[in-house]
């Protein structure tokens, strides 16, 4: 997929560098830290005299025995997360520019259809976050929140669609992007709230089925948003659609449950089965209409 000369959102909040933090000062949690070495160092004689040596050093001299012996994993930790952090920016780029031509191409299919689209936000974070529809892990997976109108990606989940799921590639990363602005358009043309008020005083398995259209409109949206990608940039490559499709079935329901558990229990379906998500992908991608997109 060719990204890297698309221009670059301006709606991304980037909250990857945040962290829970407990208060108190350094040096009483470099104390918590060596507990169970100090432990250790009690147990025998030498030990102790050891530990003596270290706490003189520590409270004397303020400094950390143990720097004297983790010297070279630092310096190898920290070389990892240079190359890590370069990885991160790069993925970064490439969402913020898949962004921006949602963001084009919605604009203007709104106003084909005599609507105004408003931008999403989208936010990145790392193990956790905090969203107007509440506390998420990264396990959560890439989602959507109406009530703040944004996006929440963790970019691990990008490794993990790779690796576990077997779907690696640019266009794989965005078709989820994609899916989830999806999610964003429905809520612009009031189909979630539509479908929200459809699910009430009906059946468990009922509100699924209601879930498992909004889902595969959104991976239809995302074939749309595919096809006037390839039109219009010129960003979709052979084998790109292939990616994506890969991605779908990789995350279809059926095939889910049956990784996790052996088995498949339809009625609990909440985003549809391969086959469903593949051609809905394939629906928006090769109609580029969103009248096509009604399931």
């Amino acid at each position: 997929m060719r990204w890297e000369n698309n221009r670059r959102s301006s709606n991304i909040e980037d909250r990857r560098g945040e962290s829970q933090s407990f208060g108190g000062n350094s040096r009483g949690s470099s104390i918590v830290s060596l507990l169970p070495l100090i432990k250790s160092l009690l147990s025998t004689k030498i030990g102790r005299v050891i530990l003596v040596i270290g706490l003189v050093l520590y409270f004397g001299f303020g400094i950390n025995p143990l720097s004297f012996i983790e010297g070279e994993a630092t310096s190898q930790t920290q070389t990892k997360k240079v190359v890590n952090q370069e990885y991160d920016d790069r993925q970064a780029a490439f969402v913020s520019a898949v962004l921006a031509q949602t963001e084009d191409i919605w604009r203007e299919i709104f106003v084909q259809n005599g609507l105004t689209y408003s931008d999403a936000k989208l936010v990145l974070f790392r193990g956790a976050v905090k969203s107007a529809c509440g506390f998420a892990s990264s396990a959560t997976g890439p989602f959507y929140c109406p009530s703040d109108k944004k996006v929440y990606i963790d970019l691990s989940f990008f490794d993990e669609l790779a690796k576990k799921y077997k779907a690696p590639g640019d266009f794989a990363q965005a078709y989820v992007i994609a899916h989830e602005i999806g999610h964003h358009v429905q809520n612009l043309l009031g189909t979630l709230n539509k479908i929200q008020k459809e699910k009430i005083n009906v059946s468990a398995t009922k509100q699924n089925a209601l879930q498992v259209k909004v889902e595969l409109q959104a991976d239809c949206y995302s074939g749309v948003w595919a096809h006037h990608s390839k039109v219009i940039f010129g960003s979709i490559e052979e084998g790109d659609l292939e990616a994506g499709l890969k991605a779908a079935s990789a995350i279809g329901d059926d095939t889910l449950q049956k990784r996790s558990q052996g088995y498949v229990v339809p009625d609990s379906f909440t985003h549809g089965t391969s086959n469903q998500r593949m051609e809905a992908l394939k629906k928006g991608f090769y109609s580029g209409d969103i009248k096509d997109c009604s399931f």
